[in-house]
């Protein structure tokens, strides 16, 4: 019917996403909550518009790649490694508590051990999209409020990549301390090859050509994305990749210059990845688990922000910034998304408790970012005193 399905593709969702967030705006609702109800609605549980998935899916991820390759230029190795010493005791305590809340309601409804250990392990984490895309600029480089969630959701992904790494093999196996110490080589491997690289090689070409910006536009690609995919064909993640490499660029100045023209192509992919989750969705599975997602919902949006604060407060932080804090972390993550997934494909856990990760991590992203915008500065707030670019 369509000669060229992805052209069409493409066509069907920014159409759809500018009128539905018209309206979103006006509810004061989060545009990346408009993402995924268009995907439910084009994809294959509701109209079929949108078939082919995968590819979708697929070239979606790119915005993932590019978000914490961003994210990476504005860190410089001396603060990033600050940001981690500071936050490290509150990110694992926080992590303790969340699985545990976890694995105690996925048990109360009836999965098994491995299940529930698996729907807890992906209760731990805050998103990492929610919680930078509505974090205004100003805050996110230069304020206290932007390390402390900066540094928690790095040792969050660094964490879900472990997990990510570990979930093919069998929860009891012995090889995963083997796996372990396999992904602590690769990683350190990869810091030093890409220091190397940087230093010698990729700095010394900016530096010889910074007055042509489409040269330095074209190696920033390509410098994210070929660490990117060194790094996952060492058994790491392409994100892990794509940060390393941003840290690396992060001390020359024209990190600044990347990071602003990198940031359509980053919102681009984004809007296909949020599209992509919702169009994934089998809304036959999602009514057999929607109750016990919307109870477990309720206790994370409730419980992370309180959990949060309690920790910050605990550790010397302000009461007011411990709560916003809390209330902008106040979520599951998209790395949860990716645990439900990958727990199915390698046999780990069966499609209900897939499911049920997927449908209670959409409900705090519609729950959190609402709350987010209506109650705190953010770039897409519908009210004038609170939007902040």
């Amino acid at each position: 019917m369509h000669n060229d399905p992805v052209v069409f593709t493409i066509f069907l969702i920014f159409a759809a996403a500018a009128v539905f967030a018209t309206f979103a705006l006006y509810a004061r609702l989060s545009l990346l909550v408009v993402y995924i109800v268009i995907g439910v609605i084009l994809g294959p549980s509701v109209s079929n518009l949108v078939s082919e998935t995968e590819v979708i899916r697929q070239a979606s991820h790119i915005g993932i790649v590019f978000l914490l390759f961003l994210l990476g230029t504005n860190l410089q190795p001396q603060k990033l490694f600050h940001y981690l010493k500071q936050s490290t005791i509150i990110t694992f305590l926080s992590c303790l508590l969340f699985a545990v809340v976890g694995f105690l309601l996925a048990s109360l409804f009836g999965f098994s051990v491995k299940e529930s250990i698996v729907i807890g392990a992906a209760m731990m984490f805050s998103s990492t999209i929610i919680g930078l895309k509505l974090l205004p600029t100003t805050v996110l480089h230069h304020k206290h409020t932007g390390e402390i969630i900066i540094s928690i959701l790095l040792l969050q992904d660094l964490i879900a990549i472990v997990i990510l790494v570990l979930l093919p093999a069998e929860l009891e196996s012995t090889a995963m301390l083997t796996e372990v110490a396999k992904l602590g080589l690769s990683l350190i491997g990869l810091v030093l090859f890409a220091w190397i690289f940087s230093q010698y090689v990729l700095l010394k070409l900016i530096r010889r050509f910074n007055r042509i910006h489409e040269y330095i536009f074209l190696m920033a690609i390509g410098w994210c994305l070929s660490l990117a995919e060194l790094a996952r064909y060492i058994g790491l993640s392409a994100e892990i990749g794509a940060f390393i490499a941003g840290v690396m660029l992060a001390a020359n100045p024209i990190s600044l210059f990347i990071a602003e023209n990198l940031k359509p192509l980053r919102d681009f992919f984004l809007v296909i990845f949020f599209f992509s989750l919702g169009a994934s969705f089998d809304l036959a599975i999602v009514n057999e688990v929607f109750w016990p997602s919307l109870a477990i919902a309720v206790v994370f949006v409730l419980l992370k922000p309180y959990g949060f604060g309690f920790l910050l407060k605990r550790y010397g932080e302000e009461p007011a910034r411990s709560h916003e804090v809390g209330v902008r972390l106040g979520q599951v993550s998209e790395f949860s998304l990716f645990i439900a997934v990958l727990a199915l494909e390698s046999g780990v856990i069966g499609h209900k408790a897939s499911y049920l990760i997927q449908v209670s991590t959409l409900l705090t992203f519609v729950v959190s970012s609402w709350f987010i915008v209506l109650r705190y500065p953010t770039p897409i707030a519908v009210s004038e005193k609170l939007r902040r670019d």
